[in-house]
């Protein structure tokens, strides 16, 4: 499946509780009453908490500041949405949803990219959601990978080190459900920013964790031995300084998985 992820930051004139509601409520039917003629798989949009987010980074130092939301689109492949999309009703969905995109969002310092999931801790059915009224919470992680690698060495190392280190000790952490999703098909990441006059480098990626409220901050040894194996993993291929960490919940408005 192709995946899109777009990093919402809100209008400035907007709380973020205007933001969300809007979009939610105004942006979101827009979406869902035009989902089957773009042949979207599953929309969700991920709507970050009122969490004090500067507690997350913890050695990691600074980090950028948190988005106020995430939409994520699902087609069944690149092919699927290619020929939604180049049509003209799917040419005019895009111009409906980017003049309504400037109703809640300021799109300048917002950032869309293509990709790739790769489960990693990943129970089925895949029904794990982080609702409004469950205890449980989605940590994102929006990625930059260090200016010594590529993004290919550095997707590598994620995948094949960095997985491994986080499923080893997935029950330690807490995890219910753990992936990662790699930025790919970077000449429509391009397109879609620049349709959209985003000035915001495209991340390498980002992992997606789903946990209960009730297992974060944990101080037991075993928690405390994880972070900081996490941690020290991490300092091989994330440049920490460029990249982001945010709690969220999950509102499903399309899933026809």
């Amino acid at each position: 499946m192709l995946r899109l992820t777009f990093l919402l930051r809100r209008k400035q004139a907007m709380t973020r509780a205007e933001m969300q509601d809007y979009w939610l409520n105004v942006h979101g039917p827009l979406v869902t009453a035009h989902s089957a003629q773009a042949k979207m798989l599953r929309y969700v949009q991920v709507h970050t908490t009122d969490d004090d987010h500067s507690r997350l980074p913890g050695r990691r130092g600074e980090m950028e500041e948190p988005y106020d939301g995430v939409a994520e689109v699902w087609w069944e492949s690149r092919d699927s949405m290619l020929e939604a999309m180049r049509t003209d009703a799917g040419r005019e969905f895009d111009r409906l949803l980017l003049k309504d995109e400037l109703n809640f969002a300021d799109i300048e310092r917002s950032v869309a990219y293509y990709g790739y999931e790769l489960p990693q801790v990943n129970p089925t059915p895949e029904n794990i959601v982080a609702t409004d009224r469950s205890s449980l919470v989605k940590l994102y992680f929006p990625l930059r990978h260090l200016g010594s690698q590529t993004i290919e060495e550095a997707q590598w190392y994620w995948r094949t080190h960095h997985g491994p280190v986080i499923r080893r000790q997935a029950q330690s952490s807490g995890i219910l459900r753990y992936q990662q999703v790699h930025a790919d098909e970077h000449p429509f990441t391009a397109a879609i920013n620049r349709s959209r006059n985003s000035a915001v480098e495209p991340y390498t990626g980002h992992a997606e964790v789903w946990m209960d409220r009730s297992a974060m901050g944990n101080a037991i040894p075993e928690n405390r031995a994880a972070s900081r194996r996490a941690y020290e993993d991490e300092a091989n291929f994330i440049d920490f300084s460029r990249s982001v960490m945010f709690l969220a919940k999950e509102h499903v408005m399309v899933d026809h998985r």
